[in-house]
């Protein structure tokens, strides 16, 4: 798991500190002597490092390598002091293990043994009604400095988790940018392409026998191909704006120079940004797919708006010997589906009797 290290820097200072103030409360055990002192120094340095190495592995995002043997470790030395050293020890060392618990165990677990510590400190540290309140400190100082501790590990595997899911995040949008421009290209600069390769070929046939028509052809190729470089620059700037009429205008023009007779009849109707932008790349992906997969010889486009959804249709008559589409939907029928989907609309595309194919795509109005 990758964590923050601003966070985590933050919360090992804070714990670290917490720790060792309530273990130093420990060196008012050299009044009783050297011998008790260094005892009770020695039990001191015990509870900071277990806890430091358990709290280190939960900062982290783990555990240990040998829990539970750490969390029983840490366990033994925090009550073992009450029997090396004169009574109230555990009621420093408490605190720092509650923490522990509350980190490591489940809460339903976790909870009734912090309950369970503090009833016992209670116990122990009660010495009559004048000293009530130094009891009470000590035992409210187990859950409060528990919750702490746990809270703080929590805010570390929170920031940790978003640092992740921003990563993930970012990659997915490098993708979704990716996997946009191919689409893009694929639907914006496969019908340009096409017409390029078309025209180049008819130029190429003319170029003997008919030299002006031929010119005519070359001068639409170099036509088709400014558009071309038109599309990339707006693929590369992410506009991808589309008129549907002009669209429609432009696919017409285009299926008439190459031979295919092309009738056009679209409905009256404002439509929404994106459902336009999606019937227009339909109008686009369909022709190119009557250039470059069929020999039809008409083809017509037609709108029609019936109850808030518009309607538009694209098919072709195909031609006896022709090759016909695929009905299995490709790389560019996939992408008009998912066009479709962002409108809230439908696409489909079908093979029809007699060779030629429909495209259908409707969208709310």
């Amino acid at each position: 798991m990758v964590v923050s290290s601003s966070a985590q820097r933050l919360a090992r200072v804070l714990i670290t500190g917490v720790s060792v103030v309530y273990s130093l409360i420990g060196l008012v055990y050299f009044m009783g002597g050297p011998a008790v002192g260094l005892l009770a120094a020695a039990v001191m340095v015990a509870v900071v490092s277990t806890h430091y190495v358990n709290m280190r592995a939960a900062l982290r995002g783990g555990r240990p390598p040998l829990f539970p043997a750490t969390l029983a470790l840490q366990a033994v030395v925090t009550y073992a002091g009450d029997h090396l050293l004169p009574s109230g020890w555990s009621s420093i060392a408490a605190p720092l293990l509650a923490g522990t618990l509350l980190v490591f165990l489940a809460l339903r677990w976790a909870v009734p043994l912090v309950v369970l510590m503090m009833v016992y400190e209670g116990a122990t540290m009660w010495i009559g009604p004048h000293f009530a309140v130094i009891t009470l400190f000590y035992v409210i100082a187990i859950p409060i400095t528990g919750s702490m501790i746990y809270v703080l590990v929590r805010l570390v595997r929170v920031a940790a988790d978003l640092e992740e899911a921003r990563a993930e995040l970012a990659d997915a949008a490098v993708l979704k940018e990716r996997l946009r421009i191919s689409r893009d290209l694929h639907d914006g600069l496969g019908r340009s392409l096409t017409a390029i390769a078309l025209k180049g070929d008819l130029a190429a046939r003319l170029m003997d026998r008919d030299p002006a028509s031929a010119r005519g052809e070359v001068g639409e190729l170099v036509r088709v191909a400014r558009e071309a470089a038109q599309d990339v620059r707006h693929v590369a700037r992410g506009y991808r704006a589309m008129s549907l009429t002009g669209e429609t205008h432009r696919a017409a023009a285009l299926l008439e120079s190459s031979g295919v007779s092309c009738q056009a009849h679209l409905a009256e109707v404002t439509l929404p940004r994106r459902a336009e932008e999606a019937l227009a790349w339909g109008v686009r992906e369909a022709v190119t797919n009557v250039l470059r997969h069929s020999r039809a010889t008409t083809c017509t486009i037609t709108t029609s708006l019936r109850e808030g959804t518009v309607r538009l249709e694209v098919a072709n008559d195909g031609a006896p010997g022709a090759t016909a589409e695929p009905g299995t939907p490709g790389a560019g029928l996939t992408g008009l589906a998912e066009r479709a989907s962002q409108a809230g609309g439908t696409c489909t595309a079908v093979p029809t009797d007699g060779g030629g194919f429909l495209l259908t795509m409707e969208v709310p109005a």
